[in-house]
């Protein structure tokens, strides 16, 4: 109802979470929430971590 009324979509947030289970898949469990949330904000964060004068 919401998507006809707001014309609003979950898929951004379905994506997310997808690329979250694949960050927990591909690394066949972490010892704390804290090593996962690490791995997820280094995965996901989008920080451009090369340095200067490299690039992709």
């Amino acid at each position: 109802m919401n998507a006809i009324v707001l014309k609003v979509s979950n898929g951004p947030a379905e994506g997310l979470n997808s690329r979250i289970k694949m960050i927990k898949v591909r690394s066949r469990g972490f010892r704390n929430k804290e090593r996962f949330a690490n791995a997820i904000y280094f995965h996901l964060g989008g920080l451009d971590l090369y340095p200067d004068g490299i690039t992709r």
